[in-house]
Parts: structure tokens; sequence; C-alpha cells
């Protein structure tokens, strides 16, 4: 029995398309006075935050979790859902008088984005107390939360030995050099992008091999171009060729939902990378981080076996 547990947000995500490029509107001469409109005729209101997504790509994986988050007055849509998909909601904790976290995503023909994020009762999750249900847990994930709730989470999981894959995402710049290289040293394994890669390693001043001497994992995605996983060798996973990128957004916990499944499987690196790379192929093809809806079958299909 898998018992993940997904420290994170849960929010609603108002997806727009820019159906343009950023670059040809954005003059970086101007850049210190920016006032800048884009029209977005498509617009869409969807499920998502961090833990959301991941628990979702899980239960496509046949896979169940635990989510520990904060939500707003607002959230029953959301908990009518994840009654549906049989995702444990106990240890979500609604705080009065406050919203879901919301994000409103801006996103061009090039994929790039631009994102308003308001954290709402996200700025609560260090209500949630780990040490109510760590004995039972086999892995937690500490994806962008509260900054509170992030530290706590990642701390209690640390004391209590339970592996953490550290998954800072856009949280990443809430912390200096002395908390990320705590994150670190607490961590079993660390997911990133490419920039957020870049970013760490900027303010901890660790390079690759560093970073890597210090985890079993480190592994970095590269959009389009794949990702590496640097254990006892860099493992160089090729991405899964799709027919259309529709929409980034969600593309990430995708991909962590693979890793957690191929972890706590013990599969080899390759077929983790794999597995991982596949959700995020699948995600990709469907706007918004929760709907696209790929059978197990089509998913083994893609693995080249069937999933244990």
């Amino acid at each position: 029995m898998k018992n993940i547990l997904i420290c994170g947000s849960l929010a609603y995500d108002s997806i727009m398309v820019f159906q343009d490029y950023f670059k040809d509107h954005i003059l970086p001469e101007q850049i210190h006075k920016l006032s800048v409109s884009f029209y977005v005729p498509e617009l869409k209101k969807n499920f998502g935050g961090t833990a959301g997504n991941i628990a979702y790509n899980l239960s496509l994986l046949k896979t169940p979790s635990i989510i520990m988050a904060t939500v707003g007055d607002d959230f029953q849509p959301y908990s009518e859902r994840l009654s549906r998909m049989e995702i444990i909601q106990d240890y979500i904790k609604p705080i009065p008088n406050t919203v879901t976290a919301q994000a409103f995503i801006t996103t061009d023909l090039d994929d790039n984005q631009i994102t308003a994020f308001h954290p709402g009762a996200m700025v609560e999750s260090h209500q949630n107390k780990v040490s109510s249900i760590a004995e039972s847990i086999n892995i937690a994930i500490i994806a962008p939360d509260g900054k509170d709730g992030m530290t706590s989470h990642a701390h209690d999981c640390y004391e209590k030995k339970i592996p953490i894959l550290f998954d800072p995402g856009q949280g990443l710049p809430m912390f200096n050099k002395q908390e990320l290289d705590i994150f670190i040293q607490q961590a079993s394994y660390i997911a990133l992008n490419e920039y957020e890669a870049g970013l760490l390693m900027n303010v901890t001043g660790l390079g690759i091999s560093q970073l890597t001497s210090k985890v079993e994992a480190l592994i970095i995605t590269k959009g389009s171009q794949g990702s590496v996983v640097y254990a006892d060798k860099e493992y160089v996973i090729s991405p899964i060729k799709v027919d259309a990128a529709v929409d980034p957004t969600g593309c990430g916990d995708a991909y962590r939902a693979g890793l957690i499944y191929g972890i706590t499987s013990q599969y080899s690196w390759e077929k983790t990378g794999k597995l991982a790379s596949i959700m995020g192929s699948l995600k990709i093809q469907s706007q918004g981080g929760q709907n696209h809806q790929p059978s197990i079958e089509q998913i083994e299909s893609l693995f080249g076996s069937g999933l244990e």
C-alpha cells in the first residue's frame, strides 16, 4: 500500500489564452514603466493547485493519495470533485472567512505564462500538522504552499524520517539561502524545472554535482527538451512527442505524480523518468491542470508495459 502525502495548494485556476506572443508586446527598453494589456478572448476556470493536480494525476495511475492543505469558504465544488475521485480529504482544513487560493494565468502562443496568484487560505497551511498522520506515510511531497506550512511540514517529515520530495516550484523565491539549505538537507529528492534549478543554484551557491551529492536524486525538467535525473549517474530522459501542446499549466505536477509513482514502485530511474514524461505529455494536450482523461490502458501503452 502506497501512503502518499501531498502537502501543497488547492486552487481555482482562471486560464486565459493570448493569441499572440508576449515578446512582441513588451518593449525591453520600456520595462521600467510597463503598461500593457493582453486581449484574451478565451477564459476557463479550472480546478488546480499543486496538491490537487498531483493527486488527480496519481488517481489516473490508480493510486490513492492524501492531501494536506488549507481552503476557503468557496471550496465545496472542489471538495465534491475530490470525493468523486476518492481522494482522502481528512487533512484539508477549511479556514473561515477566506477564499481558496486563486491563480490567474495568461499563456501566449509560445507557451510562456504570466501568472497572478492570490494565496487566500493557503497562507494558513501551517495550521495542519504532519504529526497527526506521520506514522502511516511512506513518502511526502512538499509542493508550493504557504511559506510557513512548507517549512513546518518539511521539518515534521524529516523528524519522522519520512522521505521528502522537495518541489519548491514558483514558491522558491520566498526562501533565502539559509532556508533553502535546510530544505536541501531534509530532502531525499529534489524536483525543479530548468529555471528553478538555476535560481536555486544562484541563491545557494551550489552546483549540480554539489546538489546531487546531498540527495538521492535531483530531477530537472526541460519542457519539450525532456528531463534529466542526477542520481548515481546522469539519466537523460527523452521527451514524449505530442500532436499539439495546448497548455503547459500543471505539466510539472503531472510529471511529479509520475516521479512519485516510480519512486514508490521502486522503478529504475529510466522507468521512473519515462513514466513522469508520459504523464506530462498527456497533460499538455489539454487546457487546465485536471482536464486530461487518459485511461490506464493508454498510459500503459505509452509506457510499454503494465504498471505495478
